[in-house]
């Protein structure tokens, strides 16, 4: 038999899900500035302070599934194997395509390019966005100064880490303005891929080898 915690956490899950698809829906339908919290409140049948207890602001109703995109990415360079740059693990991660650009069916394709229009459009958004991988750069830029034996005050993790994370933020940048620009399907994610690898050589070049473990 289930356990009450395991009953609690799996409703608050389904709540948790419940809000953020029909703020999604919302979102999609009419604009993210458009709609406020209280309005999706009343469409999930769930108070607005409930709103703000899953999702502390408005921004994470689009954003609260990038959590786990830190994890993994902190992940593939924590776990890298022994020998292997931490270039050569964030090139592994960053150019393997994931989620709706991942997936070949024209259905996926316009979701992902009505949920494009959506964040391009709304400066709150992009704000949040920006914080978001800013966040990402210094939990990198802590990893690699932990890893390297590194001073707290040391300038070479951080600028490692917001190298990388800038080609990663770079590309989100690139498919955006392609998708925006009529881009679909398997040409939209060659042309991803290429031109991350591109960078990544280029940084490849003055990076390549930088943390290996011996």
């Amino acid at each position: 038999m289930a356990t009450p915690t395991g009953l609690r956490e799996r409703k608050k899950q389904q709540t948790r899900e419940l809000i953020a698809q029909t703020a999604r829906r919302l979102f999609l339908a009419r604009g993210f500035d458009r709609v406020p919290v209280a309005e999706i409140a009343r469409a999930a049948d769930v108070s607005e302070k409930t709103v703000f207890n899953y999702f502390p602001r408005k921004e994470d109703l689009v954003y609260f599934q990038l959590e786990s995109f830190e994890e993994q990415l902190l992940g593939a360079v924590r776990d890298r194997a022994p020998g292997e740059s931490v270039l050569d693990a964030f090139r592994q991660f960053v150019l393997r395509q994931r989620g709706l650009l991942a997936e070949p069916d024209a259905e996926a394709a316009e979701r992902l390019a009505a949920l494009t229009r959506m964040i391009t459009e709304s400066p709150a958004l992009l704000a949040r966005e920006r914080e978001i991988f800013e966040r990402y750069a210094d939990a990198l830029a802590a990893l690699l100064a932990e890893e390297t034996g590194s001073k707290p005050d040391d300038v070479e993790p951080r600028v490692v880490a917001n190298a990388l994370m800038g080609v990663h933020q770079s590309l989100v940048d690139f498919s955006r303005a392609r998708i925006v620009a009529g881009e679909r399907g398997p040409r939209l994610q060659r042309q991803v891929r290429a031109q991350g690898k591109r960078a990544l050589e280029t940084l490849g070049r003055g990076l390549q080898g930088y943390g290996a473990r011996g």
